[in-house]
Order: C-alpha cells, then sequence, then structure tokens
C-alpha cells in the first residue's frame, strides 16, 4: 500500500505590509497600512495592504487612487533588503525542525514542507505541528502567517488557498476524498492552483466552470484544448499530484534564458528610451560575463502608455553566441527600432537573452577581431569585481548620470523595488 504523506504550505499574511507593522510595533488586523511609494502619485502600485484594511473590501494589489478617501492610513516604502531579512528568519524556524531537503521555498513569503517523516519523531500530527509553527512564527517575529495542510502537495496549497480562509483557526486540511466533497463545485475555479484566466475561459466554452465538470469531462476534449497540459488539468481535478518535493530540487530546465524588465517612471519617447533600453542590454551583458554563460538570441519588448496600442515584441538571433555588449548592441538596436511604435510613448522595457550556453563553448569567426573582443571582456570583468566590492554604482559610464537614465536608481533596488 502506498504511503500517504503529509504536507504543509505557509504564508505570510500580507507579508510586506506585516513587516511594516512589525518593524512600528503595529498589531496588522488593527492598522490600516499600505506598502507603497506614494511618491509616484495616486496611481501608485500598492504592494501589500494590511488585513484591516482588506476587511474594507479593498483589493491587497491596488493602487492608491482605489482606496476610498474617507479611509485614513500609514504609508510605507517598499523595503524588500528586510523583507528577505524576515525571511530568512522564519526559514530559520524551520530548519530548528526540519532538513533543507524537506523545504521547497516556493516566494519569499510561502513555503513548502513535506512532514511525513517528521509526524512520528514529534509525536504529532500534522495540523498540530503547523498549528505550532504559526504561533512560534507569530511569537517570534510578529507576522501572522496561515497554513494549508494536505496529502500531496497540491492539496497543501488548494487547502492554503481556499479552505483556511473558511477556518479559524487559518489552518486548512485537504485529502483527496475531502477534496472532491467539498471543493468539487467550487467556483469560480480560478481560485485553483495553476488555472489562470485563459484557462477558465476556454474551459467556460465548454460548459466547464468547476473541477467537477474538468474530472466528467471527455478526455478526449481537454487534451485537444490543452495537448499534454491537460494530463495535469485531470490530475488535479481529481486532488492528485506526483510530484514530490525532491523532484523538484532535483529538476533541471531544459531551455534556460536571463530576462530583464522594468516599467519606466514616466512616459518616455523612443529616444530616450533607447538611452535605457542600452543600460538594460549592458546590464544584461554583465549577468551573462557573471554567470559564465554566452546567448545566441535576443527578444525585446515595448509596453506603452495607456490603451492606445499593444505590447510589441520581437527577437533576433545572433550570428554567434556571446557576451559582449559591443557585438550585441547593433543587432539588438535594430530590433528595438524595428518593432517600436513610431512617436508612441513608451512605458514598459522587457528584454530576454535565450539560447544559453557555458561560454567554454563560444567560438569565434573569421571576422572577429580576437583582441579587441578579449580587451573589452577584461575590463568588464574588472567593473564588476569592483562592483562586487563596492557596490553597483561604484563604477558607472556617463550615459547614467542622463536625466533619463533609469540605472543608477535601478541598482539600489532589489526586485525592482527599494532594496
Amino acid at each position: 500500500m502506498k504511503e500517504e504523506r503529509s504536507y504543509i504550505c505557509i504564508d505570510m499574511k500580507t507579508f510586506y505590509a506585516s513587516v511594516e507593522c512589525a518593524e512600528r510595533g503595529l498589531n496588522p488586523f488593527e492598522t490600516n497600512l499600505v506598502v507603497t511609494d506614494k511618491s509616484r502619485g495616486r496611481n501608485a502600485l500598492c504592494l501589500a495592504i494590511t488585513p484591516h484594511l482588506k476587511a474594507h473590501g479593498i483589493r491587497n494589489r491596488c493602487r492608491l487612487s482605489e482606496i476610498p478617501k474617507g479611509i485614513s492610513y500609514i504609508t510605507a516604502l517598499p523595503r524588500m533588503q528586510l523583507y528577505i531579512d524576515y525571511t530568512a528568519e522564519i526559514y530559520s524556524i524551520y530548519l530548528d525542525y526540519f532538513s533543507p531537503d524537506d523545504i521547497h521555498v516556493y516566494s519569499i513569503d510561502e513555503m513548502f514542507i513535506d512532514v511525513t517523516d517528521y509526524l512520528f519523531a514529534y509525536k504529532t500530527d500534522s495540523i498540530s505541528l503547523a498549528r505550532k509553527l504559526i504561533c512560534e512564527i507569530a511569537e517570534k517575529m510578529n507576522i501572522p502567517a496561515t497554513a494549508g495542510v494536505g496529502t500531496n502537495l497540491y492539496l497543501a496549497k488548494i487547502a492554503l488557498d481556499i479552505t483556511a480562509k473558511n477556518s479559524k483557526s487559518n489552518i486548512g486540511y485537504l485529502n483527496e476524498e475531502l477534496y472532491r466533497k467539498t471543493l468539487w463545485n467550487h467556483q469560480p475555479i480560478t481560485d485553483f492552483w495553476q488555472v489562470a484566466g485563459g484557462t477558465a475561459r476556454r474551459l467556460e466554452k465548454y460548459g466547464i466552470r468547476t473541477m467537477r465538470g474538468i474530472a466528467e469531462a471527455p478526455s478526449e476534449l481537454l487534451y485537444r484544448n490543452f495537448g499534454i497540459n491537460a494530463e495535469l488539468l485531470i490530475d488535479h481535478a481529481f486532488g492528485r499530484e506526483s510530484c514530490l518535493i525532491k523532484d523538484i530540487k532535483n529538476y533541471e530546465r531544459k531551455s534556460k534564458s536571463i530576462s530583464f524588465s522594468q516599467i519606466l517612471p514616466h512616459n518616455y519617447s523612443q529616444g530616450d528610451a533607447i538611452l535605457v533600453f542600452r543600460e538594460m542590454l549592458l546590464n544584461g551583458c554583465q549577468e551573462l560575463m557573471r554567470r559564465k554563460v554566452i546567448a545566441g538570441k535576443i527578444s525585446v519588448g515595448i509596453g506603452y502608455s495607456g490603451c492606445a496600442y499593444e505590447t510589441t515584441r520581437g527577437g533576433v538571433r545572433l550570428m554567434r553566441a556571446v557576451q559582449t555588449y559591443s557585438i550585441m548592441r547593433e543587432p539588438a538596436e535594430k530590433l528595438f527600432r524595428r518593432i517600436a511604435v513610431y512617436n508612441a510613448s513608451i512605458r514598459r522595457l522587457e528584454i530576454v537573452f535565450s539560447d544559453i550556453l557555458d561560454e567554454k563553448y563560444e567560438c569565434y569567426d573569421m571576422l572577429t577581431d580576437i583582441k579587441a573582443e578579449e580587451e573589452e571582456k577584461a575590463r568588464e570583468r574588472a567593473v564588476l569585481k569592483l562592483k562586487d566590492m563596492y557596490g553597483k554604482n561604484a563604477v558607472l559610464r556617463g550615459t547614467d548620470l542622463l536625466k533619463a537614465a533609469t540605472q543608477r536608481e535601478r541598482n539600489e533596488m532589489i526586485g525592482g523595488h527599494r532594496a
């Protein structure tokens, strides 16, 4: 008989806002606090709001302008390094009980733990163990948390996302039988992990609005519409999940890419936007060098102000895989100018380096000035060494000082937010 496993998925409630409250000695369930950069104006995005604000019906990732004028609140600038430090402290609590081999960090505020082999040693059950962890996090870190407990990773996640919301203990539990009994008819179907809006719309064309509908639908219909992904949909419809944490840790992606994107601080002309694009391209080349890899393809995305134009995208394959800015700049800029909408205000930029290979596979053609290229690499390695020693802004190019440039400010950010 197959052993029944036990998983716990723990999520910190409105994590960034809860950390800011903890730093101020405030209770997030009694305080109206918003994590945002209000200098960006009334349309500034709120990275998190406290549960007390959510109780007013305000959604978590709202904009400042969406908060009713009659509600007073505190604002806190994002401090990503502080949130990372809190996550590390919470992770250290888990390490007091579990091996890192049994912990999967899903996001900065959410982790999965396989507790199967610990229940006998601790003489407890999975729900009690989840409760103990939540209480210890609250006691040591002043951060509220919720937990989902399930017999596989998927059920633990669904127990967290759906079941725990209706539990006074903030802990939800699901096995396959309970899942089908309580959630088969749950709507909307997008509440379920990995069922996005596009998937839901395609299912609705066939009158499928619930997990029961997926389970009872002809498999041929699902495979015809979703290909191999239908297998995952069908398994999840029945509450099945074969993936283990060790499978996640052993997984290696077949294709790799390195990407960078940013939302510009205001509407940019094409001339100013291409300056930022060059900064992003250079930063990307330095990251390739830092990782000791080369790229054979560059893809670019350009987003525009308002809804006047859809995002334009394109890609260019390089003559050979490289990591040097001087070689990438010309084809990348030609691509940028080709796909950019003439005279449109630009607000978002994205660049992706793909067809990644180890730098040991780099080769030269007959037209390559090998000496010049090796000198450029030596200069960039020296720059990277200085940045590692003294900070990313220790070495700047003249263009980084221009008014439209953004790299200096972004060097002081983590994940696009203030460090």
